[in-house]
């Protein structure tokens, strides 16, 4: 049985008469939730003491929500009253009424997957993800990261896509300009491939459907998306800023186009081309029930996109710890980091550092697209090479190393990799090959296996180490680079310690009491400290600048 839903426009202030209304139209149609697109207050800018007394009644509960209704970001910043309010209550600004945020994924008690990005394109931030959480302008790098999302039951964004009415016939309002269309947007639509995606402007538009492409793992659907754009409330034009619909989640695209439906306007913009992890899901603390809902006894799934803590579209992520953002991955520095700024003498800084796919998924094997699978892979890579790189050039006596390793797991909750240096004469001695080999037999795990630096594990899962060392001198050519990769298989057979990695690297380095990342936990200084000296070192590498 499908939910309905109700979605309206701009509201600018006016919810006292805005939800009135909902209200009488939810007390006949009995809606699952609602949607605001666009401005849910008045421009704090040209408010007057109407609109200040109005947010007062709402933050005292005067004024009724009368069912679960979601906001984003519009045009204008929210009234700072507000952002107190949504700052100490978890998004909550009072019964009924939830912040969605600026860039996030959210799936309702029914299964309705929504996903949405708010505020405007920023013209002054022009790389990676928004900061401020609060402000009315995201990034091209906010709209890439909620690419990770996969899919959406519904797409709200603040602004048209590109090209959005490209072989459309629908005409829009006689003397109304047409919205500017975002890339990033039309590229956000084209991934998550939603059953409606609403936006917002000063008339109302309605596109013909239009269809996808058949993806690989169902070469016989093609996904239909609606494109609405909702007026603002009391519009002088009397346009259309109030939209029902009923969604069935479960339900598989349609069989047989709907009459009228085109074919997508949208494209991908192009893409650089790319040369041809996993912390203990116990590390994070997710959330596991929705609005309203009780605990479960009952052992959770692994958490979606909004409540992962390595998906960009999670609202509570630590974007302070982010360093690069590129196509398919993005870098962030540990979170209580195994090394310290004073472990390698010729770095300044930790240099633990996390190669996080943007697509969720638990392994790159499970990632749906083949050729973001492919693409995904080959940037990681990329990301490993300059990193090393990097070291290379802060150690050009070659003294430093690198030991990068992921947890590849069915089960898991989303794929990485994590990277540390490691002193160069113990990956020429053979002592880090050995000292993962010899902790493997003594947790009596299957033995390892090697297998080609470059390429792809054979095995679904499986846990991989890559051990790095550059030559040991300008003239030594008969050493040069070791590049060495092992694989080891897991099975149901046996527990596997997710933290084996850690542990053989914390033996290595000496640092036996580093060995529990909640034992290494740094205030919030120190690590935007790391942070901005890593940035500093990985600029001249950083393929994503």
């Amino acid at each position: 049985m499908g939910s309905k839903i109700i979605v309206v426009g701009a509201v600018d202030g006016q919810f006292p008469a805005v939800f009135a209304k909902v209200a009488a139209l939810h007390a006949k149609n009995t809606f699952s939730l609602a949607i605001v697109v666009g401005d849910l207050f008045a421009d704090p800018a040209a408010s007057g003491e109407s609109d200040d007394a109005k947010v007062t009644a709402l933050l005292e509960g005067s004024i009724a929500v009368p069912l679960p209704t979601y906001f984003t970001l519009g045009r204008h910043p929210l009234p700072q009253r507000v952002i107190d309010k949504l700052s100490s209550s978890a998004g909550e600004v009072c019964e009924n009424l939830y912040f969605l945020g600026k860039r996030t994924t959210l799936t309702t008690s029914e299964g309705v997957k929504l996903v949405a990005l708010g505020g405007v394109l920023d013209s002054i931030v022009t790389v990676g993800v928004s900061k401020d959480k609060y402000t009315p302008f995201h990034t091209d790098g906010d709209a890439k990261a909620l690419r990770g999302s996969n899919s959406a039951d519904v797409l709200v964004t603040s602004t048209w896509p590109s090209s959005i009415r490209l072989g459309s016939k629908a005409s829009i309002l006689e003397g109304a300009q047409e919205p500017a269309g975002q890339q990033s947007v039309a590229d956000l639509c084209a991934a998550l491939r939603p059953r409606y995606h609403f936006s917002t402007s000063t008339m109302f538009y309605e596109r013909e459907p239009f269809f996808h492409s058949p993806s690989e793992q169902h070469p016989d659907e093609r996904p239909v998306t609606r494109f609405i754009s909702l007026a603002p409330y009391g519009n002088g034009a009397k346009q259309k800023w109030i939209y029902a619909f009923t969604l069935d989640p479960k339900s598989a695209p349609p069989g047989q186009l709907p009459q009228g439906t085109t074919a997508s306007p949208l494209s991908f913009s192009k893409k650089r081309a790319a040369p041809s992890n996993e912390q203990s899901f116990s590390r994070f603390s997710y959330p596991t029930s929705h609005h309203g809902g009780r605990p479960s006894k009952r052992r959770q799934p692994p958490p979606g996109p909004g409540e992962c803590f390595f998906c960009l579209s999670n609202p509570a992520l630590a974007t302070h710890l982010i360093t690069s953002i590129a196509e398919e991955s993005y870098l962030t520095t540990a979170r209580g980091p195994l090394s310290t700024s004073t472990t390698f003498p010729v770095l300044n800084f930790p240099a633990h550092i996390l190669i996080i796919p943007l697509t969720h998924a638990p392994t790159l094997a499970s990632i749906p697209e083949a050729a973001t699978r492919t693409s995904t892979a080959a940037e990681m890579t990329r990301y490993q090479v300059a990193l090393q790189s990097m070291l290379s050039s802060l150690a050009p006596d070659g003294s430093l190393g690198a030991v990068t390793w992921e947890v590849s797991r069915g089960g898991g909750v989303h794929a990485h990799r994590q990277f540390l240096p490691i002193g160069a004469d113990l990956v020429r001695k053979g002592l880090v090959e050995a000292a993962f080999k010899v902790e493997a037999e003594n947790e009596n795990y299957p033995r390892f296996e090697a297998v080609s630096f470059h390429g792809e594990s054979d095995v679904a899962d499986h846990f991989r180490v890559w051990i790095w060392s550059p030559p040991s001198s300008a003239e030594a050519e008969a050493e040069a680079e070791i590049m060495t990769s092992l694989s080891l298989p897991l099975s149901e057979s046996f527990r596997f310690d997710l933290q084996f990695g850690r542990r053989v690297l914390a033996k290595l380095l000496g640092l036996e009491k580093r060995t529990n990342w909640k034992d290494c936990l740094q205030s919030q200084d120190a690590e935007e400290a790391d942070v901005a000296a890593f940035k500093a070192a990985f600029k001249a590498f950083d393929f994503s600048a």
